[in-house]
């Protein structure tokens, strides 16, 4: 919706404005005439005329009753007739836009994330690793450079796609990442995000079938093919070594194992084609304890070749862990905390604390826990830390 508002506004402000008011007029108009029957359709319609309304009142000059002018006569008579295909491709459009390479790379990707997905600051803030404030700064300055240059909302032609590729792969990743496990909240999931990141990864390929947008998408269909197995009928954390395999959608597995298959014979593949390849490994395997550990981390070495990154070396530690032991990973994470790049970074506490459990060190491994639940914000992952902590404790 307010990737269509903004498409009939061409303003980010006054878009999110108009949804708003969208919004109210619903909550006010539709327990008396009921819901129309396409209400997103309704909504983006009615929000464009609270943003043809709200011109009005600011217009003073000839400029402004010539943009009411503009967008009156782009009024579609029958609300109804906005199709979600639109809506959709709107999305895509706004993806490109805000990756517009006249935008700082970290503003794409921040803005992308805020106005595209609708992911909050704070969230944006905490997958980048940054303050929050900073994070606002960075969302308004990519805002006024796109209102200040007038740059184009349209996908670009075939031969500028490539220029934008990265960035727009990236947002879809951490869209995903979001969708996959949320970073806050009462659920483990947010299916929303989950499936618009699919809808758009798969549109990605059809215009631009490049070897990274091939993996991403794989890595994305590995991921989701778990997802019944990931939460139990409470909607508590399932941890990996516990999942039952059965429940994983050997469809999914399938298409996704066919795309990295096809990505990595390309020999132009990067980072999230060789994060499908660790993922194909999961999905082949008939348990953890037969899972080849020793490819996976030779996987995360690749990884760590084509771009060093601490969230890796973490990653690859737990995969160390689970090849030659506990000890042998405990080490790697606690040299990895060392250096003070993760001291906030949940899973890098979580998994500490699991090593040390492992280890028979219940105190190292209750410090641990304790130090996850100051940091987590979720609430099935706060329910299963507390359980191990109990378990340890008891």
């Amino acid at each position: 919706m307010l990737a269509a508002l903004i498409r009939l506004l061409g303003d980010f402000d006054l878009a999110e404005e108009a949804v708003q008011e969208a919004f109210r007029a619903a909550l006010e108009q539709w327990p008396r005439e009921g819901v129309p029957r396409n209400p997103r359709a309704w909504l983006v319609s009615t929000g464009r005329f609270k943003g043809i309304d709200a011109i009005r009142r600011r217009g003073r000059h000839e400029a402004a009753l010539a943009a009411v002018a503009g967008l009156a006569a782009q009024a579609v008579a029958d609300p109804e007739s906005l199709q979600e295909e639109v809506l959709h491709d709107d999305q895509l459009r706004l993806i490109f836009t805000c990756c517009h390479p006249s935008l700082p790379q970290e503003g794409r990707i921040a803005l992308a994330l805020r106005e595209v997905c609708g992911l909050a600051t704070e969230e944006i803030a905490r997958a980048f690793l940054v303050r929050t404030e900073t994070m606002k700064r960075r969302i308004a300055r990519a805002k006024e450079k796109i209102r200040r240059e007038r740059i184009p909302y349209e996908v670009p032609s075939r031969e500028d796609l490539a220029r934008r590729l990265a960035a727009v792969l990236q947002v879809i990743y951490l869209v995903y990442n979001e969708g996959f496990s949320a970073t806050a909240g009462e659920t483990l999931v947010r299916r929303d995000l989950a499936e618009d990141a699919l809808y758009l990864g798969r549109l990605v390929v059809e215009l631009i079938p490049a070897p990274e947008a091939v993996g991403l998408l794989g890595l994305m269909l590995l991921h989701e093919s778990r997802r019944p197995a990931r939460a139990d009928s409470r909607g508590d954390l399932v941890p990996l070594e516990e999942q039952d395999r059965s429940l994983w959608s050997r469809p999914l597995i399938q298409e996704g194992m066919g795309l990295v298959h096809w990505a990595l014979s390309s020999g132009r593949f990067g980072s999230y084609t060789l994060q499908a390849a660790i993922a194909a490994v999961h999905a082949a395997a008939p348990s953890v304890e037969a899972t080849d550990w020793g490819q996976i981390v030779r996987l995360y070495d690749m990884l760590l070749e084509a771009g060093p990154s601490p969230v890796v070396e973490l990653n690859r530690a737990i995969a160390v862990a689970m090849r030659d032991g506990p000890a042998a990973g405990l080490a790697l994470i606690d040299s990895l905390l060392e250096r003070g790049e993760l001291g906030d970074y949940l899973p890098a506490h979580g998994a500490r604390a699991d090593l040390n459990r492992r280890l028979g060190r219940s105190a190292e491994a209750a410090a641990c826990y304790r130090q996850a639940l100051r940091l987590v914000r979720q609430e099935p992952e706060r329910r299963f830390l507390q359980r191990r902590l109990a378990e340890i404790s008891g």
